[in-house]
């Protein structure tokens, strides 16, 4: 198994029982009012009310929509990052490098995907990222094992670059671009860096 500690998420820091409590409130009454109202059609002043708790409580827990934004997509992250190191392959260990990177650009693209109004409600902040430190540690591991001749370092770089949530909403809202077609471009790009040929995609009518 790689040595790749999980990274602890600013959300998952030690908390007092009465702050964590409040936190949760908060993150669960979030949570409902976006899937009942839509993100873009919640406010802070809405969720502090849902939550029966005070706008000083939910700017110092969160500071702004971004923060409570980035709450929400921690747990999706600890959760990933959990399967990404000790679960089933071909995300966890066990698979090839190559099915390794497939699986988890797959995944994380299917985390932004499943936060895409929250994310468009805060702007599409590019601070809105899971444990970046981790995930590149991750990706230099698997290219370093695939044995390519290649820059590990810039290869990292174009392939985290794809999970900017500005560019994942630009793909998937004002070109509308079905999630699949995103996921098997990030592959597509990862073959290349291993030196695998990538058969033309069909044309097809774009936006």
């Amino acid at each position: 198994m790689e040595e790749l500690p999980l990274a602890e998420l600013p959300t998952a820091q030690t908390e007092r029982a009465d702050a964590a409590s409040n936190r949760q409130r908060i993150l669960t009454a979030a949570t409902a009012l976006f899937e009942e109202r839509g993100a873009e059609n919640v406010s802070m002043q809405d969720v502090a009310k849902a939550a029966c708790v005070g706008m000083g409580t939910m700017y110092r827990r969160f500071g702004d929509r971004v923060g409570l934004t980035q709450a929400l997509l921690s747990e999706s992250h600890r959760v990933f990052q959990d399967e990404m190191v000790r679960g089933l392959p071909p995300l966890g260990p066990g698979a090839p490098a190559r099915e390794r990177l497939h699986a988890f650009g797959r995944g994380y693209l299917a985390i932004l995907d499943d936060h895409a109004p929250t994310l468009a409600a805060a702007g599409g902040h590019p601070l809105l990222a899971g444990p970046e430190e981790a995930y590149r540690m991750h990706l230099g591991i698997l290219l370093r094992e695939s044995g390519a001749a290649i820059d590990v370092d810039y290869a990292i770089v174009t392939l985290m670059a794809v999970f900017d949530s500005r560019i994942h909403l630009h793909l998937r809202r004002e070109r509308d671009w079905p999630l699949e077609r995103v996921q098997d471009g990030w592959c597509a790009l990862v073959d290349s860096w291993l030196g695998i040929p990538v058969a033309p995609r069909p044309a097809q009518a774009d936006r």
